[in-house]
């Protein structure tokens, strides 16, 4: 009995890569990587019939425009605190040293 072949998504996308944006047939893509061309077929189908981006990492501009939205708003955040805390520890200090307490 033979094993079933795993693949990674990666490795997925590369493979529907060569077929689509280097112009190679199914058939070599196929041959080259040693993957059975009906699997590369399924593979190509799934690509066109999905809506979602084929390669890992790859995220649709509204996507980025919100993660940095909210990143900007985090560091806003932190730098208030840091500088918070800046004070707060200039003020301790000061109070620490002898001869400045009223």
């Amino acid at each position: 009995m033979k094993k079933q072949q795993r693949y990674t998504p990666e490795f997925r996308a590369e493979a529907v890569k060569l077929v689509t944006e280097q112009g190679l047939s199914q058939q070599e893509a196929a041959k080259r990587l040693a993957v059975p061309k009906g699997t590369l077929a399924n593979w190509m189908a799934a690509t066109k019939a999905s809506t979602r981006p084929s390669a890992p990492g790859t995220r649709s501009a509204a996507d980025l425009e919100a993660e940095n939205a909210r990143l900007r708003k985090e560091l806003a955040e932190a730098r208030m605190e840091r500088d918070i805390l800046k004070k707060a520890t200039a003020y301790f200090a000061k109070e620490s040293l002898p001869g400045t307490r009223s």
